[in-house]
């Protein structure tokens, strides 16, 4: 399953460790530079230039070759659609998941 986070952007639900209000960000002085050093280093795109509600934490396991070490990618977006609807979404996602799983046993 996917969670659409604004524009054409879409991440697997399986991929997001975390989703967080902006404002809880901005009332922290760790997290402010938590998200400045990971704007720094590259692992943000912010989606839109709309006004940022919500960051959307997702990590994705990379394969270079076989039998070569995994290789972990994380990537923060930045997006327009506050953390209560990308919530509200996701566990949508799940429900139904776990209502097909229910009719398929």
């Amino acid at each position: 399953m996917f969670l659409h986070l604004g524009k054409d952007v879409v991440v697997p639900i399986k991929n997001i460790i975390g989703i967080i209000d902006i404002a809880s960000i901005e009332k922290s002085k760790d997290s402010k530079a938590f998200f400045k050093i990971s704007e720094e280093e590259g692992f943000v795109q912010k989606i839109s230039d709309e006004k940022i509600k919500s960051c959307v934490i997702t990590e994705e396991l990379q394969k270079k070759d076989k039998g070569a070490q995994k290789i972990v990618k994380t990537v923060i977006y930045y997006s327009p659609i506050s953390s209560t609807t990308l919530q509200k979404r996701a566990n949508f996602l799940d429900d139904i998941h776990s209502s097909d799983e229910i009719y398929v046993k």
